[in-house]
């Protein structure tokens, strides 16, 4: 069994999640501020501090087709930092349509209300690691 944690990148909001290898489930934790792409390393050296994950996970946001974009770029620098950082093995994984079902799933549960970013941010960082769960140890 292995904590991971995942993270949902974005240039002003980056989403945290935790789950489990085991049960292959994972529950939004939190929505980070962040500046041009630069959360505070504090508040995520804590993060892994509590959770003491054996992996983390970075969505990777593509285009629908499949092609980089800028913040494509921006997500994997993240993740090389994440590593270097706190020396546990990061990896990325494809974070397509991720938001959305984040959001759809938010919203059946509290309604407009439920929608606010940090939400949706570590709700969309839960997504992605089922997701990534999904396509490591199918379903």
């Amino acid at each position: 069994m292995s904590t991971i944690l995942a993270f949902d990148f974005g240039t002003k909001s980056i989403g945290v999640a935790v789950g489990q290898s085991i049960t292959g489930t994972a529950r939004p934790l939190v929505g980070i501020k962040a500046r041009d792409g630069i959360p505070n390393w504090d508040q995520i050296a804590a993060l892994i501090k509590e959770w003491q994950p054996d992996q983390l996970v970075v969505g990777l946001p593509l285009n629908m087709d499949g092609t980089e974009q800028e913040v494509t770029r921006l997500a994997q620098k993240f993740a090389n930092r994440l590593h270097g950082r706190f020396g546990v093995k990061t990896v990325t994984h494809d974070e397509r349509l991720t938001t959305i079902d984040a959001r759809a799933d938010l919203f059946a549960r509290g309604g407009y209300r439920s929608l606010s970013k940090g939400a949706v941010d570590a709700q969309s960082a839960a997504v992605i690691l089922e997701s990534y769960f999904e396509s490591q140890y199918g379903s």
